[in-house]
């Protein structure tokens, strides 16, 4: 049996480094005053009475002048009304992606979990209250998360546009908004370490889309997170099928080298040692599935792959795996385990690897695409793996799949995948 290593899986998409880029190790872990965002930043309360609250904490500078940053915060005594439930408390950092806010039902969701939960706004504004139902007291969801009101601060932080993204870099750190993006997640989880009910060594943090581009990053730059969940961001965005290369190879030569050597996760997920679970869909336009599979490839502490086949792209879907509840269970509150999987290895059409589970597995499945062209546009199939006694899983590959995985899923019906194969 031969396995495979993970240079070879990848072989085929490793490419040269764009022109003009010297990896720079240095500028990645030092261009944000970690001494500084590791204080609680100075706060004010907008509303410290209702089950979701409300503030503004202390941001980088931007234009001159200090920003504030609007954030929600809810634990389990505020959506409940009982202050006891709110005592040593794990706590997650709610990051939110392109277009999005601090969104009051994600700080629900993970409230009613038995978290604390901060959400912030990276793009200067603050939105609307939320509303409640008089008679039952639960959140009134706005189920299309775009249409939350919001309004521009009046020290808010750079816009999340492409401009502030990508064509500011160079210069002054102060208007390129992935360096606001990065702080401003940080002094959220350094204020929300300092809140009396929360625990400090117990905390977390997950992004969506942009938010788990951000995620990518500090959780390499910011060690005190005990677990990460980026949700579909990646590494490897000037490269590729991203949507965002096109953005990138618009600036000049000078400048797209200097915004990847500061601001790609390439630079910064070869230091992560949070334990991270990567959240993605095998079609996944934003961050494709070659590029999510080099970033996991350069995380050299614990990593946990879930690709779904056809997963959604949206903060509504970024919403809903629960593997991400469960992994931050397993980390911070003793729960029970995601199943491990083992490197895959394969031997002409027949792969296996090992499963460690400490609950029953439920179905293991092998997932894959005959299609050749764009990842995004390719159509998957799936046919069962076999479950030995001992762990071993195995299935045979169509001899006309170009890209597959190992899927399986426990009694929980929690579902971790193996690293993609590429075979084109």
């Amino acid at each position: 049996m031969k396995r495979l290593p993970h240079f070879v899986l990848l072989l085929s998409f490793l490419v040269v480094a764009p022109t003009g880029f010297a990896a720079d190790e240095n500028v990645a872990a030092t261009q944000w005053d970690m001494e500084t965002l590791h204080k609680p930043p100075a706060m004010k309360w907008l509303d410290d009475a209702s089950p979701i609250r409300s503030l503004l904490y202390e941001g980088e500078p931007y234009k001159g002048q200090t920003t504030d940053v609007y954030a929600i915060y809810a634990t389990p005594g505020t959506i409940s009304g009982d202050p006891s439930k709110d005592h040593n408390l794990p706590a997650v950092v709610l990051v939110h992606g392109g277009g999005g806010t601090a969104f009051p039902q994600w700080v629900w969701q993970w409230a009613k979990r038995g978290y604390a939960a901060i959400a912030m706004d990276l793009s200067g504004r603050r939105s609307a209250a939320p509303e409640f139902d008089p008679q039952t007291g639960e959140l009134i969801v706005i189920s299309r998360t775009r249409q939350i009101p919001r309004s521009r601060l009046e020290r808010g932080g750079p816009e999340q546009g492409h401009r502030e993204k990508f064509d500011s870099v160079g210069g002054s750190l102060e208007d390129d908004w992935p360096y606001h993006a990065v702080a401003s997640v940080i002094r959220a989880h350094s204020l929300v370490r300092s809140f009396d009910e929360v625990d400090a060594e117990r905390t977390a943090v997950t992004g969506i889309s942009w938010g788990g581009y951000l995620t990518c990053i500090v959780a390499s730059r910011h060690e005190r997170f005990k677990a990460a969940a980026p949700v579909y961001g990646c590494g490897f965005l000037y490269d590729g099928e991203s949507v965002q290369r096109p953005l990138i190879e618009m600036l000049p030569d000078e400048q797209r080298a200097e915004w990847i050597r500061r601001y790609d996760p390439s630079v910064h997920l070869v230091d992560c040692t949070v334990p991270i679970l990567f959240v993605n869909g095998s079609n996944d336009v934003h961050y494709p599935l070659k590029s999510y599979m080099r970033s996991y490839e350069l995380v050299p502490g614990e990593k946990k792959l879930r690709i779904e086949v056809g997963m959604r792209h949206s903060h509504e879907a970024g919403f809903v795996p629960e593997e991400i509840g469960l992994f931050f269970d397993q980390h911070l509150r003793d729960g029970t385990p995601l199943p491990t999987l083992s490197s895959p290895e394969v031997e002409s059409n027949r792969v296996t690897l090992t499963c460690e589970s400490a609950l029953p597995i439920r179905s293991a499945k092998l997932h894959y695409t005959a299609d050749d062209g764009i990842l995004s546009k390719r159509k998957w199939q799936s046919v069962d793996a076999t479950v030995g006694k001992d762990g071993a899983i195995a299935a045979e590959i169509p001899a006309d799949a170009t890209v597959c995985l190992i899927a399986v899923r426990d009694e929980r019906d929690a579902l971790v995948s193996s690293e993609a194969i590429f075979r084109e």
